[in-house]
């Protein structure tokens, strides 16, 4: 299973040119229906999950497939895929055009290669473990570490509560809110952003991104447990792994009072 990004890219390429196109195809055209979690499903995710998995399964048999809208329970294979096929399910079904198609490969439950395709900018970013990361075939350099009056940095909605239990402190940088965990992350490796903070990921949306910031130097720091190596058969529907990016180790105390606000210790009771 061991590949580069070229060999990678020649495989699996067509596959999400199929993909993405379908789906820009049918933005703006569908609406959406309310899962039992709360959040929206369309029949562009269910489409896109299905193409995808079964692609996977029959090019590769032994290994297994994790995805959000189908088995979200950890394979165990040694091997095994994990797949979030339409990241941004609110934006894409409300006429926002910002959503990704998040794709992992897992090794004994350690991110080998990442890709993610972000089918309204045409941008497709691939990462493979020791080889770095490629963005539309550019080879990517680690981000800067420079705070500057217009650096950005991203929430979620659920880590906004941050701003609230910090009113009194002015945030370090400018807010931007993508609503799509895997690029919100990603983008602090592509320096669009020298941190995220995110309260609720799920590992589909982890898995690709992840390897991204590892293979350019950006630390990611847990809240509330460690979402590698995946525990082969641990059910993970409902599991979040709040978290913490930054572009260099250097900015850690410039957003961990932040981070601090969301890890379990520092939530609210319920009622």
């Amino acid at each position: 299973m061991q590949r580069t990004i070229a060999a990678w890219q020649e495989q699996l390429g067509p596959l999400l040119d199929h993909v993405a196109a379908r789906q820009m195809g049918d933005f703006g055209q569908i609406g959406a229906e309310r899962k039992a979690d709360g959040s929206l499903i369309t029949t562009c995710d269910r489409w896109s999950d299905h193409t995808i998995g079964q692609w996977l399964q029959e090019r590769f048999p032994a290994t297994g497939v994790l995805s959000e809208e189908g088995n979200t329970r950890v394979p165990q294979q040694e091997w095994a895929w994990i797949l979030d096929p339409l990241d941004g399910t609110t934006n894409f079904t409300y006429g926002i055009p910002h959503w990704t198609i998040s794709l992992a490969l897992l090794h004994r439950g350690r991110p080998m290669m990442g890709w993610l395709e972000i089918p309204p900018l045409r941008q497709r970013i691939i990462a493979v473990r020791g080889e770095g990361v490629q963005c539309n075939g550019r080879r990517l350099q680690p981000p800067t570490d420079v705070v500057t009056p217009n650096a950005c940095a991203s929430l979620c909605t659920r880590s906004m509560v941050v701003l609230q239990r910090r009113a009194h402190h002015r945030f370090p940088c400018k807010l931007r809110m993508f609503g799509v965990a895997s690029t919100n992350m990603a983008g602090v490796a592509l320096g669009q952003s020298l941190g995220a903070l995110e309260a609720s990921p799920k590992i589909w949306d982890l898995g690709a991104a992840w390897l991204v910031l590892e293979e350019l130097g950006c630390p990611v720091e847990p809240l509330a447990g460690h979402p590698f190596p995946a525990t082969p058969g641990a059910q993970l529907a409902t599991v979040s792994y709040p978290l913490l990016a930054v572009a260099a180790p250097s900015l850690f105390p410039l957003f961990r009072p932040w981070a601090a606000a969301l890890q379990p210790q520092n939530q609210p009771p319920p009622g």
